[in-house]
């Protein structure tokens, strides 16, 4: 077993830079494995938080990027054909129940409503997977925890976690740092001086306030993260910007041009 987990361990301390009480929070949710959900903008560091509580935590870490494709056997498991017949390969989430781990489906609301409510019987007092293909009962190993994450800006009738699924979880909110932690989180990640991560954060916070005004979503702290990067590498500030901030986010030509504005104030 304890080979078989040494492939989920986080070797190294993830660098994450606490805002509020989120870590005190988060462990003590662990220590009665009370699964969490996570809501944040993209990019606001929600995986890297989970990253960091696993290494704190010394529990191995299971990570399912969610989409619409994905159905239950995908999370559970299923039978592959191989030379000598059929056999079983559990899925991530069957794997982390029966070997103790953290299991983290980010942006959740991206899976369909069918497959998500699979998690269910692990996310109560029975903590048990059912493998009703195998006809197996997992009960889920003592260290075992799930971990959920969405962006409720992007919620809609369509594309939104079932009552009866978000009433199993407790909840942190995430949202992007205030402009010091920001800041000090962008050089921290990119190397760049303090002046030159504060000038991006700021950068940021004026395209944000353009959310729901022509921008579908801010710059993420994440973004920035690329832009500073590239100013590292020797790249032109103005020119960082516009390919890692300004470009990825919107295709429109007026809105383009009052990023750019912004940029050219600061840079």
């Amino acid at each position: 077993m304890s080979n078989a987990l040494d492939a989920y361990r986080v070797a190294q301390e993830p660098y994450y830079r606490p805002v509020a009480d989120e870590v005190s929070l988060y462990e003590a949710a662990y220590s009665v494995r009370m699964p969490m959900m996570l809501k944040g903008p993209t990019g606001c560091g929600k995986t890297r938080f989970v990253e960091y509580m696993a290494w704190k935590l010394q529990k191995p870490l299971i990570t399912v990027a969610c989409n619409e494709d994905m159905t239950a056997s995908d999370l559970v498991g299923r039978f592959l054909l191989d030379a000598n017949g059929t056999r079983w390969q559990d899925g991530p989430l069957a794997t982390a129940a029966r070997l103790g781990a953290i299991c983290y489906l980010d942006e959740v609301v991206e899976a369909r409503q069918d497959t998500t409510v699979v998690i269910h019987p692990l996310t109560d007092n029975r903590r048990v997977l059912p493998l009703e293909k195998k006809g197996e009962l997992v009960r889920a190993h003592p260290d075992f925890q799930i971990v959920i994450s969405y962006n409720p800006g992007y919620q809609s009738l369509m594309k939104d976690l079932k009552q009866s699924t978000k009433q199993r979880f407790g909840a942190l909110d995430f949202n992007y740092p205030e402009h010091d932690v920001e800041t000090e989180i962008v050089a921290h990640e990119t190397g760049v001086t303090t002046d030159v991560a504060g000038k991006l954060v700021s950068i940021a916070e004026r395209a944000r306030n353009l959310k729901g005004h022509g921008l579908d979503e801010g710059i993420s702290t994440r973004m920035l993260i690329y832009a500073g990067s590239l100013i590292a590498q020797g790249v032109a500030a103005q020119a960082a910007c516009r390919v890692a901030l300004v470009r990825p986010i919107t295709d429109d030509p007026d809105m383009r041009d009052a990023l750019d504005a912004a940029v050219a104030t600061f840079f």
